[in-house]
């Protein structure tokens, strides 16, 4: 089936039909130009309109003004744009207030329009197409005694079972209002046995797979510190009932935003379901002036009715080709050296030196300068905002080491963490008022910094400034951008009173102002995103960054968990995962080098580790995982990625990696803690060529339905906790 956007009349309603080879989206107009829902699936062919929502009498349910019975209301029909305070009761897509106090809509269907190719939204991450690659559906809906006009954008791609939707308001009046709650999406679904699936976190867990029942009521899932945070990722599916990752049907929804964001999923009282997600209205408020518009981020919509791998496919998809605009998108990563638990901020040349030598010889790629290069910082408490050399421990500046790396055969990186100030810093001394806080209260210290107020101009301007005078100053090939502290006290001191509900959207616009010059600026070096490693890892983050540090958790053990769960939105490629030192600094478990190195290699692969303390084995074996890793690393950073076994419900973990052709493939297997009369484990690989037979490790050779269908035993007897195994398929 092609991509199509087909517009019909059934039964005086009009249809409108987005579908492609694997989804389709159907909605219509209804009584009242009410916008309805009626599906969002697998793809088919028509619709008859036998899903128009029954007429009936729903007691205590409003109807219209002009209604000539009880049988048609706002309270219970499917919509996709509901407002609050004309019938419907239960959660609006919409809050305006008014300039007489009134926060009442009732957005009528106005008209559409159909556009080929997706343009990317002003300021705003998005997906982007050219015009073979994708239609847009716009509606247009007014309230005509509000004087506003909303803008629904349905975007279909002819690649992906993934419908992207967002909201534009503009105030027609003459006088301003204030945008209170504006949905990115919202969908009413019928009476269905759907679980909720959410990723929660906290600090160095995140992303952690959970599946719940749906109650009646309301359910939701939020972040108010700023940025997408470690605690919720603003993602959340609706799953059939026992879905594996290869069967059933699965729902998922993700937004484009590093904000404040808010999720809800409503079961009513008839037990439909209503869920929105945008941009969280907690202490939001938008003053929109005469003739202006606001725009919401976007959400991705996937569908599968193929499981949970197959859902992930459409998300990873959709991410490399539609949201990520880097050259390196597509481009193999290369493997680092991180400096950070090596040396932590105690380090000179020297010590540099003896560790960048080393890497070379392990056949390390890049070397990446952490935390403590700048300003006088020998510890947290000091320096940020000070973006220039701290000559105590670098006299000959950046150029040696950089100088030294490249003559290595290396690449060289560096830390930064733009966002945030130190008390103790030129840039506070100069300039306290720069860093986020409310007049007349003091200011909340975390990590012994604060956090700039990327809203303002001119404080972008500075840091700009600060940090091309350092990519300037040598050859620079990768930048790690970290932030470290939430927001608190917030408040932009730019704002007048009436408009402080806008201080934390305007922040994270202002990063995404800063990300896109700094970026656009030097587009041949390679940006990683940071938040205290996963806080802030969502998909309007790897817009202008390609590749996000996935958690500060660096224990192997811990990483199968999260590396796993964050593979359900977040393609591999999209991942740092490192090989650290032990005793693990987070956890300090000690696990052998090649556990540590199969995890660190399902990724973009690196360490973080001092390299001179490593044994003469160990060091075989480093040079041995880092020569095979780029044997395979364009399979592993781009091939077909399928989860095999949750370690969320078992004591191990196993995925796999297949190519385009499917003539080769990679099988990671973790078994975690060795137990006596250890149960046997069948593992049943995905993504094969069914018909041709494969060579396992250069010496088995099985079919591919065979290990698909049947499997085999990975391991027989675990001789020791945390045995990691690797299974190489070439087709024969």
């Amino acid at each position: 089936m092609n991509l199509q956007i087909k517009v019909s009349t059934v039964d005086n309603t009009t249809i409108f039909h987005l579908s492609n080879a694997k989804v389709s989206y159907i909605l219509g107009v209804e009584d009242h130009h009410v916008l309805t829902h009626y599906y969002f699936g697998k793809a088919v062919k028509s619709y008859s309109g036998l899903l128009k929502y029954p007429r009936l009498d729903r007691s205590f349910s409003p109807n219209f003004s002009d209604a000539t019975d009880r049988n048609y209301s706002l309270n219970t029909i499917p919509q996709e744009f509901p407002s609050f305070g004309a019938g419907d009761f239960r959660e609006p897509a919409v809050v305006v207030e008014q300039p007489n106090g009134s926060t009442i809509t009732n957005f009528e269907y106005a008209g559409y329009q159909i556009t080929d190719g997706k343009e990317v939204l002003p300021g705003l991450p998005s997906t982007h197409a050219d015009s073979s690659d994708a239609k847009v559906l716009t509606i247009t809906l007014v309230d005509h005694v509000a004087k506003l006009t909303a803008k629904l954008h349905y975007t279909i791609f002819a690649d992906a079972a993934t419908i992207v939707r967002s909201t534009q308001l503009q105030n027609d009046g003459t006088d301003n209002v204030f945008v209170k709650r504006l949905a990115s999406m919202s969908i009413d679904i019928p009476k269905n046995r759907y679980q909720l699936l959410q990723l929660p976190g906290r600090y160095a867990e995140e992303r952690q797979i959970r599946i719940e029942a749906i109650n009646p009521g309301t359910k939701v899932l939020d972040s108010k510190r700023s940025s997408s945070g470690h605690m919720q990722s603003p993602f959340f599916g609706l799953v059939s009932p026992n879905v594996t990752e290869n069967a059933g049907t699965a729902y998922g929804f993700n937004l484009i935003y590093s904000g404040s964001h808010k999720s809800t999923i409503q079961k009513d009282p008839f037990e439909q379901l209503r869920i929105q997600m945008g941009i969280n209205d907690f202490n939001f408020s938008w003053k929109l002036a005469p003739n202006d518009q606001f725009q919401s981020p976007e959400v991705m919509m996937a569908f599968s009715d193929q499981g949970l791998n197959d859902l992930s496919h459409s998300f990873h998809h959709m991410i490399l080709d539609h949201v990520m605009t880097s050259k390196y998108a597509k481009k193999p990563r290369p493997i680092l050296i991180n400096n950070w638990e090596a040396t932590y901020m105690d380090f000179d040349e020297a010590k540099l030196e003896k560790i960048v030598k080393k890497a070379a010889d392990l056949d390390i790629e890049l070397f990446v300068l952490d935390d403590g290069w700048f300003g006088h910082r020998n510890d947290d408490t000091t320096s940020l905002g000070d973006w220039y050399v701290n000559k105590k421990k670098l006299p000959r500046g950046l150029t040696a080491i950089s100088d030294l790396t490249h003559q290595l055969g290396m690449k060289f990186g560096l830390w930064f963490e733009p966002e945030m100030v130190s008390k103790d810093s030129d840039l506070y001394r100069a300039h306290p008022d720069w860093a986020i806080h409310t007049p007349n209260r003091p200011l909340s210290v975390a990590r012994d910094q604060y956090v700039l107020d990327f809203g303002r101009q001119e404080v972008r301007d500075n840091v700009f400034k600060q940090m091309c005078a350092v990519l300037d100053s040598t050859t620079i090939d990768y930048v790690k951008w970290d932030m470290n502290r939430n927001i608190t006290e917030l408040y932009n001191i730019d704002l007048p009173a009436d408009q402080q509900g806008e201080a934390a959207h305007r922040y994270i616009l202002g990063v995404y102002d800063f990300m896109a010059k700094i970026t656009t600026r030097y587009p041949n070096i390679l940006f990683e995103g940071c938040s205290g490693g996963g806080g802030r890892f969502d998909a309007g983050m790897l817009y202008y960054m390609p590749q996000y540090w996935t958690s500060d958790n660096t224990d192997a053990v811990e990483r199968v968990k999260i590396q796993y769960g964050t593979s359900l939105v977040y393609p591999p490629v999209s991942m740092g995962a490192h090989v650290s030192k032990v005793p693990n600094p987070n956890t300090g478990r000690d696990v052998d080098i090649h556990f540590r190195s199969l995890v660190a290699n399902s990724a973009d692969t690196g360490y973080e580790l001092d390299p001179l303390t490593l044994s003469d084995d160990e060091v075989k074996t480093v040079i041995q995982e880092n020569n095979w890793y780029k044997k395979n690393r364009e399979l592993i950073q781009f091939g077909q990625f399928y989860r095999l076994i949750s370690p969320f419900n078992t004591n191990q973990g196993s995925w796999m990696f297949v190519n385009a052709d499917q003539s080769r493939a990679v099988v990671m297997f973790f078994n975690m803690m060795s137990e006596p009369s250890y149960p046997l484990t069948v593992l049943k690989l995905q993504g094969l060529d069914p018909d041709a037979k494969y060579a396992i490790n250069g010496h088995q050779q099985a079919m591919g339905d065979e290990l698909m269908t049947i499997g085999f035993y990975p391991l027989v007897k675990p001789e020791h906790d945390f045995t990691s195994l690797k299974f190489e398929l070439t087709k024969i």
